[in-house]
């Protein structure tokens, strides 16, 4: 099983971060208390960095995600506040039906999908877990906290991205 403790994700190397970054959450309504936590664990992030233009997006189940990204894209991609990055949140337990698959993938694909067509990078901050147990041990608990995990990530390709123009 992959453990955060096996990796750098969690070191900030990316020299001078951007702190002029807009960065866009878009989470999820459904299990509510897990991903409020995921958005609470970007906010730390992004706070303790200095981060100040960051913005969430709710959407009713994470099969939306992809779309609420790309039509907010649409619509600020010339703008001056224009997104740096986004960040999908949702959190979706597996239970007795095929669903648990569909919406995995739906949600897994529409985000490849976005990175590969938009100019900015999409971080995957979704929780595909059995259970709640597996849930909640990835909001602070033997699992690390997925959400700071996102936030880590989303400053660290503004980074890498901001690197190829130099």
């Amino acid at each position: 099983m992959a453990e955060v403790g096996n990796s750098n994700l969690l070191k900030l190397d990316t020299g001078i971060l951007p702190k002029d970054a807009c960065i866009v959450m878009v989470k999820t309504e459904w299990n509510a208390a897990i991903v409020d936590e995921l958005e609470a664990g970007c906010r730390r992030v992004f706070n303790e960095n200095g981060i100040e233009s960051f913005l969430t997006l709710t959407v009713p189940g994470a099969v939306e995600i992809p779309f609420a990204i790309k039509s907010f894209w649409d619509a600020r991609k010339y703008l001056d506040g224009r997104p740096h990055a986004f960040i999908a949140l949702g959190c979706v337990v597996r239970g007795d039906t095929p669903h648990f698959e569909y919406v995995c993938q739906a949600v897994t694909d529409g985000v490849v999908k976005l990175n590969h067509s938009l100019p900015v990078p999409v971080i995957f901050g979704v929780l595909t877990v059995n259970n709640d147990e597996q849930a909640r041990e990835r909001i602070g608990g033997k699992h690390g906290h997925k959400g700071e995990e996102a936030a880590i990530t989303a400053l660290k390709m503004i980074a890498l991205q901001r690197s190829f123009k130099k």
